[in-house]
């Protein structure tokens, strides 16, 4: 965990937690730093993940994004960044990570969502398997049906049919 890393989430349920996670987003876009954005909305995965940092360091704190780590360590949420932002010392903590890409364009992968539908089961969450069955000849000549269907969860992609984009993630 050399690097940044913020935990978001792009629901706009909550009006205050969106409009935090962007302020939290734009600060690290004005200091030009690349960073790995986790959205917290879009996979559960993310979320467990989230709880466990956070019940590492701060055993009384419930995990409310934006979260942001630098090199491995918890910074804290949109009111630490903005504090330090405004005492100046987000830039010296932002120091010597590795700079974003220049113009910062989209991934032509996902426009930028970080997340693509399931190659496998096409965001379906399902994949179906035709295999056959035996049926008895007396059977087999009043129906043509020789092949059972089954039906199992997709195990490439989370809990809402996605994957993490290939190109950008």
């Amino acid at each position: 965990p050399a690097g940044v890393l913020l935990y978001t989430t792009t629901l706009r349920g909550v009006r205050a937690t969106f409009e935090a996670c962007n302020a939290v987003r734009a600060a690290l876009h004005s200091h030009g730093v690349a960073f790995r954005e986790r959205d917290i909305s879009m996979d559960r995965g993310f979320r467990e993940e989230l709880r466990h940092r956070i019940s590492l360091d701060h055993h009384d704190r419930a995990p409310l994004e934006p979260r942001l780590f630098v090199r491995g360590t918890h910074v804290g949420g949109a009111a630490e960044v903005a504090r330090l932002e405004e005492e100046g010392k987000l830039a010296a903590l932002l120091e010597g990570l590795p700079r974003a890409r220049p113009g910062g364009g989209c991934c032509d992968g996902c426009g930028g969502m970080r997340f693509l539908p399931c190659f496998d089961c096409n965001g379906s969450r399902k994949l179906c398997f035709s295999l056959p069955t035996p049926v008895p000849a007396a059977a087999a000549a009043r129906s043509n049906k020789t092949r059972a269907v089954v039906v199992v969860r997709c195990g490439e992609c989370n809990e809402n049919g996605l994957v993490l984009c290939p190109i950008c993630s």
